[in-house]
């Protein structure tokens, strides 16, 4: 890449604005939503007929939140692009995470109470009104539907999760497709909270179509009408270290995609062995309209066989994605703050930003510092302020706090006027979170983007 290239180009500068209330609005949105069609299913259970007894009573009550929270998950998932630009992937993967943990609780409760209720009333024990379940379609299907999302919760708790390979836990994740079917058919024959009369039924099968088209759209119909449209391909394959690839992709009328600085597309390479793999990795250069490029860490293996794909393959990507962007700024200045292969959106956006710009490159060694030359171009043709911190924490005297609030305060002395953009792995992203935090830096001034799935 040449100094000429690193220059953003008038249309990769546009649209700069900050509108924060527009981000206010989407969480409003989202929350307003949720909290109607709670209020709603609160009054079909109270309003419907009354249970067979006070057990079977509770059964209901949880199958119809946990039927709700299944909905929720879909739009968290779906990648309505006001959800994903104004809120960004963080919150998004947040609340998808914590509703999943609702959703298996909702189901185990549900499971647990039918079949206590059904066994008391029938004067039978648990274990035998499991039998007469498993012999009766509608019940099977809820119960092969409970046991699938307790094994893909059980596998994303934290300790599991650090275990699979992005690829596996992708994988695993795609049973949660067949649990909802699943689902759906144990409601269809099952739901009798909603079938009271023809608008809760209209109510509750419209707000299930209006999920799943919402879902089609964005994560099938989108993707395949985007690609059809703009053939990307890979262009070039550059080694950047012995362990760090960039890839190019053209198209045509990549201006198309939309893409702006800091997102990043879920990418898959349609070769041999490879066409399954999909992984997230963000732009690594400013997007003008041209060229895409990613940069990534041989971690995992779509990542460490970057290096090997052969120019000229086809790439189909999902996206882009992100707020991680300049869209959200509130200040003139800017401080950017990196960890490894962090760096990656963070180059994108100094394409994108005029005003003060400082940039904290966290790396073990400074030879580990990939796509430096670049930003030294910024340094030289534009002013950025650039510091590579190199070294291993807590060494030397006095010890080495790359990321403590005295030693950002010393390092940018304006901290508290400027918007403040933080990428790297969760560790560190964390700790120069609470360093901000401690300053006292505004919320609405911090941008951050965990670099945990990037690099698998």
């Amino acid at each position: 890449m040449t100094a000429a290239d690193a220059t953003a180009s008038p249309t990769a500068r546009a649209g700069r604005a900050a509108t924060p209330n527009q981000a206010r609005i989407a969480r409003i949105a989202v929350w307003a939503g949720l909290a109607f069609n709670v209020v709603v299913v609160e009054i079909l259970f109270f309003t419907g007929a009354p249970a067979k007894n006070d057990l079977i009573g509770i059964a209901k009550f949880c199958a119809l939140h946990a039927a709700l929270l299944m909905m929720l998950q879909f739009l968290l998932v779906a990648r309505l692009p006001w959800l994903d630009t104004w809120i960004g992937p963080d919150k998004l993967t947040a609340w998808h995470r914590w509703t999943g943990f609702a959703l298996f609780w909702a189901v185990v409760l549900h499971a647990s109470f039918i079949l206590t209720g059904y066994a008391r009333l029938s004067d039978i024990s648990v274990l035998d009104q499991i039998d007469v379940f498993l012999g009766i379609p509608p019940t099977l299907y809820g119960m092969l539907a409970v046991s699938v999302i307790v094994v893909v919760v059980a596998l994303s708790v934290r300790f599991a999760r650090r275990r699979l390979s992005y690829e596996l836990w992708h994988t695993i994740h795609m049973l949660l497709y067949a649990a909802v079917a699943l689902a759906l058919l144990h409601q269809l024959y099952e739901g009798s909270s909603f079938r009271a009369n023809p608008l809760t039924t209209a109510y509750w099968w419209g707000l299930w179509g209006l999920v799943i088209v919402s879902l089609l759209h964005g994560r099938v119909v989108t993707p395949l009408l985007r690609n059809a449209r703009h053939k990307l391909r890979v262009a070039a394959v550059v080694p950047e270290a012995h362990n760090v690839t960039s890839v190019y992709v053209t198209g045509r009328d990549l201006a198309g995609l939309e893409a702006r600085a800091g997102q990043f597309f879920v990418w898959r390479f349609l070769t041999k062995g490879r066409w399954w793999q999909a992984n997230p990795f963000s732009i690594s250069s400013t997007p003008d309209g041209q060229v895409l490029r990613l940069t990534a860490r041989a971690v995992g293996k779509t990542s460490a066989g970057l290096r090997d794909l052969p120019v000229g393959a086809k790439v189909f990507v999902e996206g882009p994605y992100g707020a991680f962007t300049t869209l959200h700024r509130t200040r003139e200045a800017t401080l950017l703050i990196a960890g490894g292969v962090g760096i990656t959106p963070i180059r994108s956006l100094l394409g994108e930003l005029d005003g003060p710009v400082t940039v904290l490159y966290r790396v073990p060694r400074e030879e580990d510092a990939v796509l430096l030359a670049e930003l030294e171009h910024y340094v030289t043709e534009q002013g950025v302020t650039l510091h590579v911190l190199a070294g291993r924490t807590g060494s030397g005297l006095p010890p080495f706090q790359p990321f403590a609030p005295a030693s950002l305060t010393a390092l940018v002395p304006d901290i508290m006027d400027r918007d403040v953009y933080v990428c790297g792995p969760p560790a560190m992203t964390d700790a120069v979170l609470r360093s901000l935090r401690e300053i006292g830096v505004p919320k609405r001034q911090v941008h951050a983007e965990r670099f945990a799935l990037a690099g698998d």
